[in-house]
């Protein structure tokens, strides 16, 4: 029998929803939705389960991740239940059942403590640079091996244990028998999806902000490669110079896109703004800014004299990898690739 929590609309909302108890089940979102079928019919059913507080049915489900907010059935819910922002919420909410550690809950309902640990991160890089007596040369020598060391270890330690909590909800605990051979042939799903999000294509007047996301994975993907791999700050190859500065000017410029129509709220996913999501915006684009000034002090010689710029942009750097990447907004890029692959896992079930 399902078990049923009476006080999920009210901890839900701590994710970001707020009216959703307004719904009265009329099915115009799921009719509006261009990415809803008869096989993936969202997202009146989760309302439905939402509004009843059956969370090991929404555990198991993929359909927030399934969803790209494209703000259709909010704008035409007639009880203003904003059923986009539910899905918005929802994915907050399995980000962090997800979470092995309990910190993305803790950080998505708690602004106090969002802060506290940005400003612990703060504490942290200026304590390590006068341990090191503010020796650019030394703090810019372990800032490049931070760079590599954390990328493999929030992966390892945080995210895949992550994921694989979330193939428990989803595939092992509703004892979906899915077979070897089909893991290894919707590998392409995931890969497809994670470099492309093709899947947001489908929604209706969405082609630009799916191309604003491609050129912003791709240039961030391409960025971390030339600073870490490429050593871009220390280089003089004039080809990996000028790479991570068209790299990082793009950073900047898309994601001064995002952060200017999250002040004009001129899109129905742009309305309504939790921290969290302000933090990813604005945390990209300092992470673009800061490289883009750190190189052009570089080559301009004047970087030893103004130190600051390289500790502001490893303390950019460090709150990134250790705060956004593995218990912020970063995460739903990695969730709702994964959620695709499961879905193509579930699919290769025979009914």
């Amino acid at each position: 029998m399902a078990s049923i929590n009476p006080k999920f609309g009210k901890d839900l909302k701590k994710y970001g929803a707020f009216n959703f108890n307004a719904c009265y089940n009329c099915g115009t979102c799921t009719a509006v939705c261009s990415l809803s079928t008869p096989e993936d019919s969202f997202p009146r059913d989760m309302v439905r389960l939402s509004v009843l507080g059956l969370e090991q049915d929404l555990k198991s489900s993929l359909k927030p991740w399934l969803c790209y907010y494209c703000g259709e059935c909010t704008t035409h819910c007639p009880q203003t239940a904003d059923p986009g922002e539910l899905m918005m919420s929802l994915r907050r909410w399995l980000t962090a059942k997800y979470d092995w550690t309990g910190l993305s809950g803790l950080l998505y309902r708690s602004l106090t403590w969002s802060l506290t640990a940005f400003l612990a991160v703060v504490t942290g890089v200026i304590a390590f640079a006068a341990s090191q007596s503010f020796n650019l040369e030394r703090i810019m020598h372990f800032g490049h091996y931070f760079e590599m060391f954390a990328i493999g270890s929030v992966f390892v330690l945080i995210l895949l244990p992550n994921i694989i909590r979330m193939w428990w909800f989803v595939i092992l605990k509703p004892k979906t028998k899915v077979g070897f051979t089909a893991y290894l042939k919707s590998i392409k799903d995931l890969i497809i999806h994670m470099f492309t999000q093709k899947r947001a294509l489908g929604c209706d007047n969405n082609k630009f902000r799916w191309f604003e996301h491609l050129i912003l994975v791709l240039g961030y993907l391409a960025l971390l490669f030339t600073t870490v791999f490429l050593n871009w700050f220390e280089s003089k190859n004039l080809f990996v110079i000028v790479l991570g500065y068209l790299e990082s000017a793009i950073i900047f410029i898309v994601t001064f896109d995002f952060v200017r129509n999250r002040i004009q709220k001129s899109k129905e996913v742009s309305k309504f703004s939790q921290p969290s999501d302000w933090f990813f915006v604005i945390w990209l684009l300092l992470m673009g800014l800061t490289a883009l000034v750190v190189r052009i002090f570089i080559d301009l010689n004047i970087l030893e004299n103004q130190s600051w710029m390289y500790l502001f942009h490893l303390t950019i750097l460090v709150q990134w990898a250790l705060i956004i990447v593995p218990f912020g907004k970063w995460t739903h890029f990695l969730y709702r690739s994964f959620a695709m692959y499961f879905d193509a896992l579930k699919k290769s079930v025979p009914n």
